[in-house]
Formats: C-alpha cells, structure tokens, sequence
C-alpha cells in the first residue's frame, strides 16, 4: 500500500518540527475519537504487516503498538530475543533486507545500542521504529506530548520538572520539549546520573532556537516556580544496572514525594511507568489526585498508532 520510501524513527532527530507535532497532534485526535465513544478500527493500515521485535521486556510499548496496529487493520508478527537469524551470524543489514521484504514496519526494542536498528534502516521498503534504546526511548516521548496536549491543550509554555537519572526517557523528553516554544524544562538529576553531554548539549541549542530553556543541575536546591508538570522514571532503567553498589543513596533524595509536590501544587504528575512505589515516587503521589500517569499509558497506543500511520504514510 505504500508508494513513497518508508520513513524511519530510531531518534527524534530523525523528525522535522512539523512532523514531530503532527505526530503528536495525530495521537491526541485518536485520544479524543476513543473518549468520545468512536470506534478506532479505521483501517488505515489494511493489507500492510507490522513486526514486534522486543529483546527486554515491556508492558505498555509492545501492548500499545500490537493494539493499535490491529485497530488501524495491520497484520501482526512478533519475534522475541533469540528468534532471528542475527544469533547465529547473520548480518543486522541482511536481515533487514529480508524483512523489508515481508514487512511494511519493524517496532524493535533493544535496550542496547541503536546501531543496530540503523543497519535495518539499510532498505526503503520496511519503516523500523525504535521502541526503546540505550540512549533513547523516542516513542515514549511522543506519547508524553501528546498526553501534556490533551490536559493542557498545547506544548507550547510548559514548565516541567525532570526529576531522577538522565536515561533514555529523559533524553527523548529533553529533545521533544526543545522543538516547542516558551517551555522551560528542568532536570534534576543526580550527581554522574545525568543526560549524556550530547543530548544535553543538542536539546539545549534547540531550545535556545526555539525560545525555550533546557537546564539541568544535580540537587533539589532552588526548584523553579509556577511548575505545569512534575515528571519522574524509573531509576533502574529497563536492560541496565549501575556499576557503583552505593548509587541508591544518591538517589534517594530525588524521590517524588507529597513534599516535592507540594512545592508544585498547581502541577500534573507523570511518569513513564513501571513505578517502583517507594523508590522514585511514593504510594499517595502516584494514585493521587496530581497524577495523570495512567492516562498517560494509555496515551501510548493512541501516539503509537499516530507513530504507524506516519510511517506507512498515511499521512
């Protein structure tokens, strides 16, 4: 069904502006179609075959692009860890040649280096879609804006604060936010836990592009007021660990606590789950009344299927 080249999305420096909004735009109208009692079966994507390659475990991305890619009519196949060829020799290029040839897109999820979703992006026929890598986890990203669009109506202005490792959830936040105007987003990370230099260092020149800020310090000292979103993740990142036995204790004084938001008390709560209850947030603030990060999940089907649509060229 597709008469252009497949269009890939292994980081969201991949997008242009308008895509990334529109994107985001896309998710949110599928959100409010299905609030409002509307049938998401649109068969927008009949006759093409979606792949689900996961080689880490995962709840809400690999649900959110089976589902939605059933509901707009795709086909389905998935593979887990040690089903491809490429554990027995084959090259990640040949691999993704023979893909292209079955598959309209292939959603991977690595946790590893993304050089290897690259090497499948060596055809035009077969879109690959990061699902999560070490240094990037572009789909969830694309699911907060859209969930920050539908409670706030727009992007554009926010004041969010980051709190906890600089991982791969982090650094797509910090490289979506930088495409809007007038955000302001803070991290507060701990001490050697921070967003790697290049990310930072590209999220804040497109920030300062964009007339928004991106800032990042390692204490809780001196929080910014008037706070739309408080945001924390997980601090053990799916597939990594920590090589210092001791990083909880710096860890520990950046729990979301009803402290903290009490300092924003205007503020959202999200999170990208899975949540740690007592580790990087505590009980009462995730089931609270501050807390949209369920809805939030479910946003992830919406924008993954906004994700799927654009890259089969729907639209």
């Amino acid at each position: 069904m597709r008469s252009a080249p497949a269009r890939h999305l292994i980081s969201l420096r991949d997008l242009s502006d308008s895509d990334l909004q529109g994107i985001v735009q896309r998710g949110a109208a599928l959100a409010r179609l299905a609030a409002d009692g509307t049938p998401l079966a649109s068969g927008s994507l009949a006759g093409t075959v979606v792949g689900i390659y996961f080689t880490k475990t995962s709840t809400r991305t690999r649900t959110a692009f089976s589902a939605g890619a059933l509901r707009l009519g795709a086909g389905l196949t998935t593979y887990g860890a040690q089903d491809l060829q490429t554990n027995t020799g084959e090259s990640n290029e040949d691999t993704g040649r023979v893909l292209s040839r079955m598959l309209t897109a292939l959603v991977a999820r690595t946790a590893g280096d993304p050089a290897q979703m690259r090497a499948w992006t060596d055809q035009n026929r077969m879109a690959v879609i990061n699902a999560m890598s070490a240094d990037e986890h572009p789909t969830q990203a694309l699911a907060d804006l859209t969930t920050m669009t539908l409670h706030f109506g727009a992007v554009d202005g926010l004041r969010i604060l980051y709190v906890g490792e600089g991982n791969n959830t982090a650094a797509a936040l910090a490289l979506a936010l930088s495409r809007y105007r007038g955000v302001h987003l803070e991290l507060r990370t701990p001490a050697g836990y921070g967003l790697a230099t290049d990310i930072l260092e590209s999220a804040v020149a497109q920030a300062r592009a964009n007339g928004s800020v991106v800032h990042e310090r390692h204490d809780l000292a001196d929080l910014p007021t008037g706070l739309d979103v408080v945001y924390t993740a997980r601090w053990q990142t799916t597939g990594t660990s920590k090589p210092d036995p001791g990083w909880r204790a710096a860890f520990t004084p950046f729990q979301v606590n009803s402290a903290l938001m009490d300092h924003a008390r205007k503020a959202v709560f999200m999170h990208d789950l899975p949540a740690h209850r007592g580790e990087e947030v505590t009980g009462d603030v995730l089931d609270g009344p501050a807390s949209i990060a369920f809805p939030q999940a479910e946003n992830k089907m919406y924008s993954a299927m906004a994700v799927l649509e654009w890259c089969h060229g729907v639209w």
